[in-house]
This record gives structure tokens, C-alpha cells and sequence, in this order.
């Protein structure tokens, strides 16, 4: 999974879209009274705001490391993902059940469909365009990896929240029209709000795979076993060490690794020779695998059995 610096154009591009569709999903829901078509207004404010969370959180990731933090400040960006997860689902999923109970309790006929029909329309073309561009991005990053594998080894959170959330809503936007067109046909507005429930439901399986992966990372994730296993086999064809052992790893954030090795040094040579040697490593280490922002080895002695 590559674990590159992305550039921002798919989270503004999101971010047009979701609030060229609020403003028109809003101004359908106050004329035509539906309950999918409000809930759907309040996933699309809720869509551009974690996109200003995730715009933020990529730039403050970004500060170099000073005294009070002295591994950086990458973690930031792990740490507005999981908000964002939190955010899906208090004010997506919470509002749109809550939309869609007081509209089954209290039903109330909806007018003007067309429009809503119209405004959904448009809604899924803009919101196709944006998981259009998400799907490359994410594509282009997971190399070989299987969608669900790279979804769980991504160490950018922006790549697969952006797409899940776009997944999401085309298929909140799907829901809506049905749930709409089912009312229409049978005269009855409590599908409309039981289609509030459903997208509500969708939204809380989302935020819960966001919230899942994005704290795994903010509590600290291993590097990939392909970078530990190249990260091994470059020290260990150093001549002058016969073994390594332990290897730590750490993302700090998605293009910043700390990593620790316990490696053991040919018993003869010189504190001074494995003091070079060590230097070597890190220079080679830092050319070679530039993600290892931060190596540190700990020489040992084989142990021997007494």
C-alpha cells in the first residue's frame, strides 16, 4: 500500500460537491416536505465538514516536530479521522434516524416530487464525479492489495474515508428515491421515513469502519511487513552484522516511520567499528527507505545457553 504524500484536489473536489448538493437538497426538502430529502441535506453539511476536518488535519500533520513533540505532529491527521468517524455518525446517522422515527410517528404528505427527483439527480451526478476521482486515488494507492486489504493497511485516512463517505451517500441518494417514489405510489409518507432510517443505518455501518481504522492508527500502527522485511534484510547485509533481531515499527503519520532494531554485531570488532557501522546503516537506511524518518539500533549479544 503505498504510503506517498497525497495532494488535497480530492477533498476540495468532495467538498464543491457536497456543498453544491446540500444547498439544492435543503431548498427540495423546504418545498417538496421530504424527510429523505432533509436527511440527505444534513449528510451532505455533514460531508463538507469532514472535509475541511480531513484539509485541516493533513496540514496540521504536517508541523515539524519541536520540543513539547519531538516525533512530529503526524498523528494529528489520525486523530480529526476519527472525528470525522464520530461526526458520520452522531450528526449523519443520529439526525437521520431521528428524521425518519418523527416522520413515520407523525407522517405528512409530500409535495412537488419532481423536484426532489430532479435535485437527486443532479446530487448523484456530482456526488459520482467526486467518488470517481476518490476511486483513482485510492486505486492508484493500494496497488495490488484487495479493496477491504487496503483499506485496512492504508495509513492515509483521507484515501478511504473520502471514498466510503462518497459510497455512502450515492447510496443514501439511491434510498431516498426509492423511499420517495414508494410514498408517491402509495400515498403513504411513512416510506419516506422509514427510508430516512435506512440511510441512517447506513451511515452508522460507515462511521463505525471509519472510526475502527482510523484508531487503530491513532493508537499506533505498525509499518507494513514488506517495508519491515526490506528494512531487515538491508541491515542485515551489512558485513559486520551476523543477526538481527526485534524490529519495531511505528507509523507516526502516513508517510513517517520511527523504527527500532535489536541487531547483532560480529563480536570481533571494535565499539568504534559498530559506532560506523550503525552510521552507515542510518545513511543507507535514510536514501533507500526514505519513510524511516527515525532508526534506532540497539546492539546485543547472542545469548547463550548456560
Amino acid at each position: 500500500m503505498s504510503t506517498g504524500r497525497h495532494n488535497n484536489r480530492t477533498l476540495w473536489i468532495a467538498f464543491g460537491a457536497n456543498m453544491g448538493i446540500a444547498v439544492s437538497k435543503f431548498a427540495a426538502a423546504a418545498i417538496t416536505g421530504s424527510s429523505a430529502m432533509l436527511t440527505e441535506g444534513v449528510h451532505s453539511v455533514v460531508d463538507s465538514t469532514n472535509q475541511l476536518l480531513l484539509l485541516w488535519g493533513r496540514r496540521a500533520s504536517r508541523r515539524p516536530a519541536d520540543e513539547l513533540h519531538p516525533f512530529g505532529y503526524g498523528r494529528e491527521l489520525y486523530f480529526w479521522s476519527f472525528v470525522v468517524a464520530v461526526m458520520v455518525f452522531a450528526l449523519g446517522a443520529g439526525v437521520s434516524i431521528y428524521e425518519g422515527i418523527i416522520h413515520i410517528a407523525d407522517p405528512e404528505q409530500a409535495v412537488s416530487p419532481l423536484i426532489a427527483y430532479g435535485v437527486l439527480a443532479i446530487a448523484f451526478v456530482l456526488e459520482g464525479g467526486s467518488t470517481l476521482e476518490a476511486f483513482k486515488e485510492f486505486r492508484a494507492a493500494k496497488g495490488k492489495l484487495g479493496w477491504v486489504d487496503a483499506v485496512r493497511r492504508s495509513k492515509d485516512p483521507p484515501g478511504f474515508i473520502i471514498l466510503l463517505e462518497n459510497g455512502a451517500a450515492m447510496a443514501g441518494i439511491v434510498v431516498a428515491a426509492i423511499g420517495l417514489a414508494i410514498s408517491q405510489a402509495t400515498h403513504d409518507p411513512r416510506y419516506d421515513g422509514a427510508a430516512s432510517i435506512v440511510i441512517g443505518a447506513i451511515l452508522a455501518f460507515t462511521a463505525f469502519v471509519l472510526a475502527y481504522e482510523s484508531k487503530a492508527l491513532l493508537i499506533g500502527e505498525a509499518a507494513d511487513p514488506e517495508l519491515v522485511e526490506e528494512l531487515r534484510a538491508l541491515v542485515q547485509a551489512r558485513p559486520g552484522v551476523t543477526a538481527v533481531g526485534e524490529i519495531l515499527t511505528v507509523h507516526s503519520s502516513p508517510d513517517q516511520v520511527t523504527a527500532m532494531l535489536s541487531v547483532d554485531f560480529d563480536d570481533g570488532i571494535s565499539a568504534r567499528e559498530v559506532e560506523v557501522l550503525v552510521c552507515a546503516i542510518e545513511r543507507e537506511a535514510e536514501v533507500s527507505l526514505p519513510i524511516v524518518q527515525r532508526l534506532y539500533i540497539r546492539p546485543r549479544s547472542p545469548v547463550t545457553a548456560p
